[in-house]
């Protein structure tokens, strides 16, 4: 009866943790163009430290929780489909600690990388979203 509830919260961190991951590194594409000092990159610098605290690291934290426990719940962990979906969750996650280093960088107004380098980074999320998602979908192994 609990498995369906810890799907559905385990959906609504997904989301979540995704809608963050997606709008961050627009965020920086914008940042760069900012001056530094200047009120439009303050305003950033709220923006990507909220945006980061608020919704990225909790939806992450819900995600990882409800994950594991949907995975031992349903005895999963000997599929390999699993195996391979937490192994990109875990890029992921690695990619979500390289956002948390950025906005650091930015609020200390250090960043080095251009608009180009955070226009393609923001599309490494979508990427590991669709092989995670077809992995949950197909489970081909």
């Amino acid at each position: 009866m609990i498995y369906p509830w810890l799907k559905a919260f385990h959906i609504i961190a997904v989301i979540a943790w995704m809608a963050g991951m997606l709008y961050l590194p627009r965020l920086f594409v914008y940042h760069c163009a900012a001056e530094r000092g200047s009120v439009q990159s303050e305003t950033f610098k709220v923006m990507e430290r909220r945006l980061l605290r608020a919704i990225i690291n909790p939806a992450m934290i819900a995600t990882w929780v409800l994950g594991l426990w949907l995975a031992w719940s349903g005895h999963w962990f000997d599929s390999g489909w699993l195996q391979a979906k937490l192994g990109l969750v875990l890029a992921m996650s690695a990619l979500h600690g390289f956002f948390a280093r950025w906005v650091k960088a930015f609020a200390a107004d250090t960043n080095t990388h251009s608009q180009k380098f955070y226009r393609i980074i923001n599309e490494i999320p979508t990427i590991l979203l669709i092989a995670i998602v077809i992995l949950v979908v197909v489970k081909p192994f």
